[in-house]
């Protein structure tokens, strides 16, 4: 149990004694100000409110019923009701001590959920691009915060892998083929394949033909156009795994379920809508109204399920992937990273699913929406030529800027590859700068910010965590010199110390409400105050204390394990030196 919700819980219970409505909480929050304590408590104030008492006697009796003996050193009721909360240096140390030899930084979830997370899910007709950068690494960082918290997790990559855009890039490939070039170099470039097939698509009446009949023949499962559809597949998925490892996502072959897997149940889905009368025939295609979604005329939103020309849309594969995520995987809660521009749909899809019974009435269905990467000019994220920018490409412009950084900062590395650390520098740059930023929000993409060493940034954290790893070295060297029992006298470690028993709160945090920021800007607090304790209490320097170095040893481990554990659970990498 954190700090926090150990005061909560005291508070309640003195309120319940008081006699006070359970509904009405302490409202307890950190301090703003070091003279308000370390916590404050301002529920006195709506309970008055509510109970028609005096605040500052509500306050009173709070105190007094309240079991603070041993946690809280010196209790105060300022202005008109506020309780500001002083803790105990010794509990703080104890806990510390606690948190310093226990296995995990924080405890598990009390309730373990099976929990299913859809994310990247690029399209296997193009190469990944810029677009597909913020749900494949904001997915993974929630999801990675899930397992730590001990719950089940089930990845799912719906990548898209069907469509008639797949006739016009099997004919493009037999084409190649035909012409004896290899699949893999055929291939090496799938946004320049991708247009050159809509090229032909659009000028050669005989190619478009023969592309129009091959989706048929693929959707029949004809043998031909399956083998090249299965081709032109792996390889695009191994694009896709590359970009992944270059990331340090955690997603693997065996998480993708594509569109495809879905394909042979979509009639079924289709006939069981109708069935229950939610679809039925309009202007030749199978529509479902949806009176819960109506306009503010009272018109009901309509989705189409199966077009007049009997093809399917990306609302009825996503009914059948909901049955199949809840009835089948089982899942409890299911979470969706999909940009925000897909809000409506998956609302639809949402209700369409409910209503249909195609998932457990007590599944969570959570749309988790995110804003888009702009450019210097405030628009999206494009090349000077105004293309799309490959994810490949910004990815390996990161680490060559990271190199040319870290050879001018760090010319003599003694242990760690330049090279490495370039890697690491670059690609946690990227990842941080985006996953920084408020998960609803557009951003602008900004080299020079992201790449600093100063500010809320992934080279600031990865050098605060190196400076530990340098101490540490350095204290190797000298007799006696270990982490110890701690000891909180100065208000620098205080600071240190409350951030660091805060960490389990801020993951359940972002487990609850998926916006990885949160994290984000704990570390950089922690990273703050790592640097002013470091800076204010001298932990190597001749004629310290030896019980003193042994305490402050014991908070730069508790710091560095945490500043790691963190950016790890971001995707981001650390090392011993940059």
């Amino acid at each position: 149990m954190s700090v926090r919700a150990l005061l909560d819980q005291r508070l309640r219970l003195a309120m319940r004694d008081c006699g006070l409505p359970a509904h009405l909480g302490p409202q307890l929050a950190r301090a703003s100000r070091p003279e308000f304590g370390d916590f404050q408590a301002n529920g006195a104030l709506a309970a008055a409110k509510a109970m028609k008492a005096k605040p500052r006697e509500l306050a009173e009796r709070m105190l007094a019923a309240a079991q603070l003996d041993g946690i809280v050193a010196r209790a105060e009721i300022a202005g008109p009701g506020f309780i500001n909360l002083h803790l105990a240096d010794d509990f703080l140390a104890r806990l510390l001590d606690d948190l310093g030899h226990a296995r995990r930084l924080c405890p598990p979830a009390e309730r373990p959920q099976r929990i299913l997370v859809d994310y990247s899910s690029p399209n296997l007709a193009k190469e990944m691009h810029v677009g597909h950068l913020r749900s494949t690494i904001i997915g993974d960082a929630v999801v990675r915060v899930l397992e730590y918290l001990g719950h089940e997790v089930i990845r799912q990559n719906h990548m898209g892998d069907w469509g008639t855009q797949f006739g016009m890039l099997i004919a493009e490939l037999e084409d190649h083929l035909g012409a004896g070039e290899a699949p893999d170099l055929a291939l090496a470039d799938l946004e320049q394949f991708y247009q050159s097939a809509k090229a032909h698509f659009d000028l050669d009446v005989e190619f478009a033909s023969r592309a129009r009949h091959y989706v048929v023949r693929l959707q029949a499962g004809d043998p031909h156009c399956r083998a090249l559809w299965q081709r032109f597949i792996d390889i695009s998925v191994a694009h896709s795994e590359a970009i992944y490892r270059q990331l340090n996502v955690s997603l693997t072959h065996a998480d993708i379920r594509p569109e495809s897997a879905y394909n042979p149940v979509l009639e079924e889905i289709v006939a069981l809508l109708v069935d229950q009368g939610i679809a039925r025939e309009d202007q030749g295609a199978l529509v479902a109204f949806l009176p819960e979604l109506a306009d503010q005329h009272g018109k009901p939103a309509a989705v189409i399920v199966r077009k007049s020309d009997g093809g399917y849309l990306y609302a009825t594969t996503d009914l059948a992937a909901l049955r199949y995520r809840s009835l089948v995987l089982g899942a409890e809660r299911i979470l969706y990273f999909i940009d925000a521009r897909q809000s409506l749909h998956m609302k639809q899809v949402f209700a369409l699913a409910r209503k249909a019974g195609l998932v457990d009435p007590a599944v969570a269905l959570e749309h988790h929406a995110f804003g888009t990467m702009l450019g210097p000019d405030g628009k999206p994220f494009k090349t000077r030529a105004g293309g799309t920018v490959k994810l490949a490409e910004l990815l390996d412009e990161a680490v060559a800027r990271a190199a040319q950084l870290v050879a001018a900062k760090n010319p003599e590395l003694m242990e760690t590859s330049p090279e490495e650390i370039a890697r690491k520098v670059g690609i946690g740059a990227v990842k941080y700068a985006d996953l920084s930023k408020t998960r609803t929000h557009d951003y602008v993409f900004d080299w020079e910010a992201m790449l600093s060493f100063d500010g809320n940034t992934a080279p600031y954290l990865q050098y605060a965590y190196t400076r530990t790893q340098s101490l540490f070295r350095r204290a190797a060297a000298i007799p006696g010199a270990a982490p110890g029992p701690v000891r909180i006298t100065e208000d620098a470690e205080r600071g240190c110390a409350l951030l660091l028993l805060e960490f389990g709160e801020i993951l359940r945090q972002v487990a609850d409400d998926a916006y990885p920021h949160v994290l984000c800007n704990y570390l950089y607090d922690l990273a703050s105050a790592f640097t002013g304790f470091y800076q204010q209490c001298p932990v190597l320097k001749d004629g310290i204390d030896p019980g003193v170095r042994a305490s402050r040893l014991a908070l730069c481990q508790l710091a560095a394990r945490t500043l790691a554990t963190g950016l790890d659970l971001l995707g981001i990498e650390v090392m011993a030196e940059m």
